[in-house]
């Protein structure tokens, strides 16, 4: 083993690449480490499939239980499916690093991680990104790299790198970036209401520590010395030349037709005309290839859309701060718990709200330790969305990232959980898009929430903005639509309330912003999110103060610990009376918190009745409606509570003599009896004398004997 190893302290630990011990005939492989968490990431490389016409780039990342510790849960004790923090973590391996290819380079490549070892403070992602990186710059395929990508939170108001899971629980952010030394490719991050400002200090000091990665990559080449492959872009056919001469007016024309499909039509109808143009006979020898034309026309559409945008003219007609049309409306569906559609352009996200209780949290397992979600954001995209057929299958890499984008951005905001017992589920199903469907997600569960009557802190807008830049000239595009997404620089996409942001994502096809361009974004974005509230508060201003008629009703109260048994009853006897009984669901904390749920008011108020009387304590000198359980010579037992018994002795039954108990009491009769005292063995004293005597002194008539 050739064993080459650098390493740096990045934040309180050291961060260490080492390659030349594992997976050596991969293109290039190495193992990162931080803490005591390890990350083996291999790259592999193989010629293009004949005829592809995009860069087929593949980033896995898994997550082996055996690296904490801990055994799959289950009856299959072997990981399957990728996870959705597995699937996430690809994406975030994938994005930065697609940009960092020559272009036009369509060889396959897969870059594959693996978490070997976790000291379950570290989180593995963000070793496997790095390690991404450090394959790729170690290899020799033409990845002009290096890449850093860091996670900073703030604890007590300050920046920390590489915050361990304890630190993150307490972090006013959780933020992830990825660059070169030099700028910005990608942003994932969340925050709780963190002011613009505030986040481009962050964004900037999570740069810094970028660039200290990346030196350390250089570093590790310097030792390695790879030897890159001479790649070579295709020769020019000269259909470019043609294609733009001849067709570039009527698609600069074509490109400006207003709405989506219409502008779709008028452009198809160019297109058909150039095909049929330049290519009359694609069998003929000596033509044009129909890959060569369709790489080419994409090309010459990417031109007009930019050109268009660079001369102050979008699309839709639109400035470049303007927003399209929205409409908000809520309580579009009956029965559901809460409902909305939210609407921005052509882009709209139809949105259900569920509550229910403990028992339908999500559990999740992974590396750490196993926790419960009560608030759960599910994004679908059909495909009738976009005007096209497709079966419907599982949700994609893209929808899982959309959701889970569009929950973490409304998560702060959600009240907090012994306030509002209930769980959340979101739902948003794109009915149709044309532009940033995720942040129409974020506008629409905050209007369905509110419709729920979830008492959120503050409602929650997001925006996209878009980038052209050509050299130092550039242009920022609030709210993109999907030609400009399409053809344009970035997708830079910002969630937040009036107060600060919650959630931002970025993801570049250029190689990096400035800083002048991060702090353009989020000033412009800033403009558009508070446009946004107030068309969203123009129709639900705030959280309605009951849940639906059709949600289920829900309260909690605390027991003393000790009683839990009492509460079960032996083989859970009492409790499943309970729960028969009044129709309710009864769940019970280690803590002594008890959370009742029922359809209805009356039922929900039965059993928290039956459970207060159950788990009561005893009190002295309280008065207690109860029941003869049994006679003796010398007094009546009388149960004053559920399962709880105390004496009336003789002498404690009347004023007067009593010569048999049986002259005045029988089993089963009802009788109003006081505490007059608890012994030290929890034996309850009880007497009717006393209670007829403070009848008598209120001036009651007395109970007849």
């Amino acid at each position: 083993m050739n064993r080459v190893k650098v390493e740096k302290q990045i934040g309180r630990q050291v961060l260490s690449i080492e390659t030349g011990a594992v997976a050596k005939q991969a293109a290039g492989a190495c193992l990162v480490q931080y803490g005591e968490t390890v990350v083996m990431v291999a790259a592999a490389h193989s010629s293009p499939r004949p005829g592809i016409d995009f860069f087929p780039l593949t980033c896995d990342y898994r997550e082996r239980h055996a690296a904490a510790g801990k055994f799959p849960g289950g009856f299959l004790k072997r990981e399957g499916r990728p996870t959705t923090k597995e699937t996430l973590t690809s994406r975030l391996m994938d994005r930065p690093i697609r940009p960092m290819f020559a272009d036009g380079f369509m060889d396959e490549v897969q870059i594959q991680a693996f978490v070997m070892s976790s000291d379950r403070q570290t989180d593995g992602d963000i070793l496997a990104m790095n390690g991404a990186s450090a394959a790729l710059t170690i290899s020799h395929l033409p990845f002009m790299g290096p890449l850093g990508s860091v996670r900073l939170g703030q604890v007590d108001g300050e920046f920390v790198a590489f915050p361990t899971a304890d630190e993150l629980e307490f972090s006013d952010l959780d933020m992830i970036v990825s660059g070169t030394k030099d700028a910005i490719l990608m942003i994932e991050g969340f925050a709780r209401e963190m002011p613009e400002d505030r986040m481009a200090e962050a964004l900037m000091t999570a740069h810094k520590y970028v660039g200290e990665i990346c030196d350390l990559q250089l570093e590790l080449a310097e030792k390695v010395q790879p030897q890159k492959m001479d790649y070579v872009p295709p020769a020019d056919d000269g259909l470019r030349d043609k294609i733009n001469e001849q067709f570039y007016n009527k698609l600069h024309a074509a490109k400006q037709t207003e709405g989506k499909h219409e502008r779709a039509a008028a452009c198809s109808a160019v297109k058909e005309e150039a095909l049929s143009t330049l290519i009359p006979d694609p069998d003929a020898e000596g033509a044009f290839s129909m890959a060569s034309f369709g790489k080419n026309w994409h090309d010459l559409e990417e031109k007009v859309i930019r050109d268009l945008i660079l001369a102050g003219t979008r699309a839709d007609g639109r400035d470049n701060k303007s927003l399209r049309a929205i409409e908000c409306e809520v309580d579009v569906l009956p029965r559901v718990h809460g409902s909305a559609i939210f609407q921005r352009g052509e882009t709209q996200a139809l949105v259900t709200v569920t509550l229910g209780t403990g028992r339908d949290e999500q559990r999740v397992d992974g590396l750490f330790e196993e926790y419960s979600k009560r608030f759960m954001l599910d994004y679908n995209f059909p495909s009738f969305s976009v005007g096209e057929c497709r079966p419907i299958r599982g949700p994609g890499r893209r929808e899982i990232g959309h959701g889970m984008l569009a929950e973490r951005s409304v998560n702060p905001v959600l009240p907090d959980h012994d306030d509002f017992p209930y769980t959340i589920r979101v739902i948003s199903d794109i009915t149709e898009s044309n532009g940033s469907s995720s942040m129409a997600s974020v506008c629409g569960a905050t209007l369905g929430l509110m419709a729920a009557g979830v008492p959120i802190s503050n409602p929650v807008a997001g925006i996209s903005t878009g980038l052209v830049k050509e050299g130092d000239n550039f242009v920022l595009l609030t709210d993109i639509i999907g030609d400009e997404d399409h053809f344009g620089d970035m997708d830079f996409k910002i969630a937040g309330t009036q107060n600060g942001i919650t959630g931002i994502q970025l993801d570049l096809k250029i190689k990096g912003i400035s800083e002048e361009i991060i702090r353009g974004t989020l000033a412009q974005s800033r403009e558009a999110r508070m446009e946004i509230l107030r068309s969203m508060l123009s129709t639900i201003q705030r959280p309605r103060t009951n849940t639906a008629a059709s949600a289920p009703r829900l309260v909690r109260t605390n027991i003393v610990p000790d009683k839990i048994g009492m509460l079960i009853g032996p083989g859970g006897k009492n409790i499943r009376s309970i729960q028969e009984d009044t129709g309710s669901q009864i769940d019970i904390d280690e803590d002594g918190t008890v959370t009742i749920a029922a359809a209805d008011e009356d039922s929900l108020k039965a059993a928290l009745a039956r459970v207060e009387a159950v788990t009561a304590t005893v009190q002295v000198g309280r008065i207690y409606d109860g029941k003869v359980t049994s006679i003796k010579d010398f007094g009546a037992f009388i149960e004053i509570l559920p399962g709880k018994d105390g004496l009336c002795h003789i002498s404690e039954l009347s004023n007067d003599y009593v010569s048999s108990v049986a002259d005045i009491l029988s089993v089963g009769d009802p009788i109003q009896v006081k505490v007059i005292a608890v012994d030290e063995q929890d034996r309850v004293k009880l007497s009717r004398k006393a209670v007829l005597a403070e009848a008598e002194s209120n001036g009651e008539p007395a109970a007849t004997e």
